[in-house]
């Protein structure tokens, strides 16, 4: 006669020891000025790039004025990450184009300017800052 083989003995299964990680924050709804100030941030971008290669006075203040609109306006993540978006997009889209100064570089450029000016203003004038 055979005997039963008894059943392999069952571990315990003890709780899990890992932590959920916490849920995001959620983020607050966009400010009213949210649209303006993602235009803002692409301009700059774009000038960025145009002022340096046609050699204006101000073609290094570009980058550290976005860096100042970060610290003010950069008050979540995705905010940050959709004003930095903007910036790049911006960049990028002239540099695909433009290498050299060239007369529509210049014309954009100060387009670019006249539109960024206006933008900062209204910002300003209807919400304060």
């Amino acid at each position: 006669m055979r005997r039963p083989q008894s059943a392999p003995p069952q571990q315990k299964q003890e709780p899990s020891r890992e932590k959920a990680e916490p849920a995001p924050p959620v983020e607050p709804p966009p400010a009213p000025y949210e649209k303006d100030l993602l235009r803002l941030a692409e301009i700059m971008g774009s000038l960025a790039l145009l002022r340096p290669i046609c050699s204006a006075p101000d073609g290094p203040e570009w980058n550290r004025r976005m860096q100042v609109l970060l610290e003010a306006e950069g008050t979540t993540p995705g905010r940050r990450e959709r004003l930095a978006g903007a910036y790049n997009k911006g960049y990028q889209a002239y540099a695909l184009t433009y290498r050299v100064c060239t007369p529509s570089a210049q014309e954009a450029s100060s387009r670019y300017v006249k539109e960024g000016e206006l933008l900062a203003r209204t910002i300003a004038g209807r919400y304060g800052g």
